[in-house]
């Protein structure tokens, strides 16, 4: 198969699909890749470590579209791209379709075989490409969240473990998935007084019994959770509902119950985010400010340490795209349910039912 790797053209996203040692395994199973130009220099991988495990070098993303039968990339198709994508073209990425419905309606004009990493699902309901990405962007949820904290970047002026004779900050979590429980334990290990909260009791004692004992639970409701935004410094959401849009846990009236300074960190912002009052941002301008309470919505938090999340992101969606690369779309699908629920949308059809639901679009499931 030809494979295409693209430079991501996201404000500030720079990460790249593939790894050099990932290019190394599909080159070496007789498939052909071609990475454009600079497209892994931003994830501290120059031109000549891809040439030297043997991929071909393209200039523009255009050739690099136009050149590939499979696309693998790292965030969604955005409007330049939408052109590019070609009838019958596999593009393996993270989509989060539910969240824009522009994207979803073009992906369907395009006719193209769209395979979201975010919902490709085992059995026991573990997102294996996901998850990568979510460790990152949780723990980098807790880093962000101390930093907006400091008084010059508009937070309290709070120090997150706070220092002996110094109370540290509160911080809330929604959510006790794997975005969850890494912020939850760089947290902790930073110091902070921790609440995580979840609506699984089987999922609670999990996390009471592994995480520091500065980490408490607490049963996710909107009772509880109006009851402790008082008191609290930052809030973390990582609520995730597959491949649909995130629940709002806070609306705009419960920001009025929050002191100025607080800061909301919506890591759920990929999923249409799960505070009310979210919008996306960018790194280059992450925060705003909604009555005092700052808000912190990067839709591609793990953009920001592109070599880790790099790294990380191949190790988990290699052996699906080799499977993908080795026996097409339509044999690799069907040989792997986890695979095929990453299927979303396939030669203009909405083939992934909440996407469907979520727009009131005709879900047409796969028939093999």
């Amino acid at each position: 198969m030809i494979i295409g790797v693209p430079k991501e053209i996201k404000n500030n996203e720079n990460r790249v699909g593939m790894t050099p040692a990932g290019v190394a395994e599909l080159v070496k199973r007789g498939h052909t890749v071609y990475v454009q130009a600079s497209a892994g220099t931003n994830s501290g991988f120059p031109d000549e470590e891809y040439t030297a495990v043997g991929a071909k070098m393209l200039p523009t993303i255009e050739a690099t579209y136009a050149a590939a039968e499979m696309i693998v990339k790292v965030k969604e198709p955005i409007a330049p791209e939408y052109k590019l994508i070609k009838k019958g073209q596999v593009v393996f990425t993270y989509f989060h379709f539910a969240a824009d419905k522009i994207l979803t309606e073009a992906m369907i004009e395009s006719g193209g075989i769209c395979i979201a990493y975010e919902t490709v699902e085992k059995e026991d309901h573990s997102l294996p490409l996901l998850t990568p990405m979510s460790e990152v962007a949780g723990r980098m949820a807790t880093q962000e969240g101390a930093r907006f904290l400091e008084k010059p970047q508009g937070g309290k002026g709070k120090l997150l473990g706070g220092v002996p004779g110094v109370r540290p900050a509160r911080v809330l979590i929604l959510g006790g998935g794997v975005v969850g429980t890494n912020a939850a334990q760089m947290a902790a290990g930073m110091g902070a007084e921790v609440l995580i909260t979840d609506i699984n009791l089987t999922r609670l004692r999990y996390l009471s019994e592994v995480l520091p004992k500065n980490v408490k639970t607490l049963y996710s409701s909107m009772h509880n959770i109006r009851m402790e935004l008082p008191n609290i410094d930052l809030v973390i959401g990582s609520v995730l509902i597959p491949g649909d849009k995130a629940p709002h846990l806070i609306t705009k009236d419960m920001l009025k119950l929050m002191k100025p300074g607080t800061v909301l960190v919506d890591v759920a912002i990929d999923q249409g985010g799960c505070f009310e009052t979210s919008h996306p941002t960018t790194h280059s301008e992450p925060t705003y400010v909604v009555d005092g309470i700052v808000h912190y919505a990067v839709a591609n938090i793990p953009g920001a340490v592109p070599f880790t999340s790099t790294m990380a992101l191949t190790n988990s969606t290699l052996p699906y795209t080799v499977a993908l690369a080795d026996k097409g779309w339509q044999k690799a699908c069907k040989g792997d349910p986890a695979l095929a629920l990453g299927l979303n949308v396939v030669e203009g059809k909405v083939t992934y039912k909440a996407v469907a639901d979520v727009f009131g679009l005709e879900y047409e499931p796969i028939e093999w």
